[in-house]
């Protein structure tokens, strides 16, 4: 049994590894532990995804950081999503997680923290503001929103193997993301250090909510952390049972 985890940032792949990964690359951490490094955004996750599932993974993890919609979630926060919603289906809600597999986590993680489990929804985009968060949560019933993990499942999913989602809380729902990050994003979402800079130094007052989310995101590694320290037992699962959707 081979487990697939695709992790969009090089800051998310740092609590399961310290090798250094690059984007599009895909790496052994132990014998049934293979890490990809997609970059963000559903197209590179599917990707991420396919090279998993060509490697030999038999179930997949979507790792890493999610905003925050429901005002119940502070940075640090663990969430697994029970179900998905897709950015364009109006709200619907869909399958894709293994229940068996949650389930199976859920079992083990509330053990060693708090578990927050509802509706992940899917965003296209970086959300930055507060009102278009607190919007979406009434939109949607979803809990959080992440930009990968829709497209993990349906790779999943056409392979009929497991699926789900370990998402931590970077941003709460009160907060407006600083102007910085989007200013600093390329054509493939990630954030240029140099970009960033040279926005600073024109705009110096984004530096506190700069500061502010990186504590944020901080509180969301450690947590990483701790749960990639179990991940052994996180993925150690009936795969006979754990398909079903």
């Amino acid at each position: 049994m081979i487990t697939g985890i695709v992790v969009a940032l090089p800051e998310e792949i740092s609590t399961l590894t310290a090798k250094k990964m690059t984007k599009g690359s895909c790496y052994f951490v132990t014998d049934t532990l293979l890490v990809a490094y997609s970059g963000a955004g559903s197209e590179n996750a599917q990707g991420a995804a396919k090279q998993l599932l060509d490697k030999g993974a038999t179930q997949l993890i979507s790792w890493g950081c999610a905003a925050a919609l429901s005002d119940q979630l502070k940075p640090g926060d663990l969430t697994l999503a029970a179900s998905l919603v897709r950015a364009d289906a109006q709200g619907e809600i869909e399958s894709g997680v293994s229940s068996a597999w949650h389930q199976h986590c859920k079992r083990i993680l509330t053990d060693v923290m708090a578990v927050h489990t509802g509706a992940l929804l899917e965003s296209k985009r970086i959300v930055s503001a507060s009102s278009e968060k607190k919007h979406l949560f009434s939109e949607t019933g979803a809990i959080a929103l992440d930009m990968e993990s829709i497209a993990v499942a349906s790779m999943a999913k056409q392979k009929n193997i497991p699926f789900i989602a370990i998402r931590v809380i970077a941003d709460p729902v009160s907060m407006d993301l600083p102007q910085a990050i989007s200013a600093a994003l390329n054509a493939q979402g990630d954030v240029v250090l140099s970009k960033l800079l040279g926005f600073l130094v024109l705009h110096p007052w984004e530096l506190p909510g700069l500061i502010k989310l990186g504590l944020h995101f901080n509180a969301a590694t450690k947590t990483l952390k701790t749960l990639a320290r179990i991940l052994d037992k996180i993925t150690d699962v009936d795969q006979a049972n754990a398909a079903a959707f």
